[in-house]
């Protein structure tokens, strides 16, 4: 295969390679979370985070050349250790309500979800991605962007998405002004008794 063949191959089209870059700073900022602050943490996180959904939608899975799956680079103490760092950075803000978890019609409580594991989970998928797509082999790259894609439809987007809401919830909820809510509910209260 010529040169010109290798480099016109899909894996290495604009939207590919604008998304293996944000998926690398996603990783980059993830892996960074003990030399960071809660506040930095957030702020990163409700400006990636959409970026990366949008640079995911912009594409096609790709056929699999390969019957196997690509090999996985990410361990459980890499995936514990980054889970880890982001419940010590978060605290109690780690947890929100699941609303559209597929047991909750089921359930007579609600579902507690954690943003550490929502974003464990998305790094687990785009270092293994990450790690296979530097391996330079475009059979490779292309069976690692499929499961990529893949498990974003079936998982790591909604995760995303679950994260991005609960980190908007912590970044903005405390700038609400204390007198707004005395007049919200000095409004509700004139609303009632109408």
């Amino acid at each position: 295969m010529s040169d010109s063949a290798f480099t016109n191959h899909f894996v290495y089209s604009q939207n590919v390679i604008e998304f293996v870059t944000v998926a690398a700073e996603t990783c980059l900022l993830l892996e960074k979370l003990p030399e960071t602050d809660k506040e930095t943490f957030v702020d990163n996180f409700l400006k990636i985070l959409p970026l990366l959904y949008l640079k995911t939608t912009l594409l096609k899975s790709p056929e699999s050349v390969f019957d196997d799956e690509p090999m996985r680079f990410v361990t459980e103490d890499d995936y514990n250790e980054i889970k880890e760092n982001i419940e010590r950075l978060l605290g109690p803000d780690d947890s929100y309500l699941e609303v559209f978890h597929p047991d909750m019609p089921y359930s007579d409580t609600p579902v507690a979800a954690f943003i550490s594991e929502d974003l464990a989970d998305i790094y687990q998928e785009l270092k293994d991605f990450a790690a296979n797509y530097q391996t330079a082999d475009i059979d490779v790259m292309n069976d690692a962007l499929t499961v990529c894609l893949n498990a974003f439809s079936e998982h790591w987007g909604r995760k995303l998405l679950n994260a991005l809401k609960a980190l908007h919830s912590i970044r903005y909820a405390s700038n609400v002004d204390k007198d707004d809510l005395q007049d919200m509910d000095y409004t509700q209260g004139k609303n009632r008794k109408s």
